[in-house]
């Protein structure tokens, strides 16, 4: 896929959908200790200021039933 293709990653979004699975019940330094990273760190990740790196995001995606697909994008493919 040439570079001018390439689909861009919002990442404030992808910190959003974070912060919907995390949900009401756990705060943050909980979810970072299942998550495997710091507290400080999951914040970046949540208001976008950090990309997620693939061990985390196929963490999420296990923990939460969610689709990688989805915690990057949105959307799941049919």
């Amino acid at each position: 896929m040439p570079a001018s293709t390439k689909p861009e990653i919002d990442w404030r979004a992808v910190g959003r959908r974070l912060r919907e699975i995390r949900g009401f019940e756990a705060n943050q330094a909980q979810f970072a200790l299942e998550l495997g990273v710091s507290q400080g760190q999951l914040s970046r990740y949540e208001q976008g200021n950090s990309e997620i790196g693939a061990a985390v995001l196929l963490r999420l995606a296990r923990t939460s039933g969610k689709t990688i697909e989805w915690l990057l994008t949105g959307r799941d493919k049919p």
